[in-house]
């Protein structure tokens, strides 16, 4: 056993809402998927997409905050894109956390739902500000 312990005075660093999750997600999983991690959440982000009723911008709005994963909010609507931002007191908690944070299965989820819910098909990118603890998310349709 040659991998070294994380310190518990780490975990305090953590969202007391989300830590069961945070550890799961940001301490276990990447050691499990290996290499493919970020490719495999994507798609868990859209798999997970597709099992939920999404009709409307609101629904994803309501899942994001209901799922603790920040405030999402549209903030550019153009015609081959759309450039969401995610904020919210949980995610600047995660962004100053002392582990490797991704936000790939978000970006699947938003993916997903924004097919659902403009029937374009596209594929979405996330980008971490951490001066302003946001996370932009950028649409793009791939349908025309």
């Amino acid at each position: 056993m040659d991998e070294k312990l994380i310190p518990l005075s780490l975990f305090e660093q953590l969202p007391k809402s989300t830590a069961g999750h945070d550890v799961l997600r940001y301490v276990s999983m990447p050691s499990f998927l290996g290499e493919e991690k970020d490719s495999i959440l994507y798609f868990i982000g859209r798999k997970l997409a597709r099992k939920i009723e999404i009709e409307s911008l609101e629904d994803l709005y309501f899942l994001f905050e209901t799922f603790h994963w920040g405030k999402l909010e549209l903030v550019k609507d153009r015609r081959r894109t759309l450039t969401f931002h995610l904020m919210s007191d949980e995610v600047a908690e995660r962004m100053i956390s002392p582990f490797t944070i991704d936000y790939r299965l978000e970006a699947g989820f938003i993916a997903e739902a924004i097919e659902k819910i403009t029937e374009r098909t596209c594929e979405c990118n996330e980008s971490v500000n951490n001066r302003l603890y946001r996370v932009q998310f950028k649409v793009t349709f791939t349908d025309d």
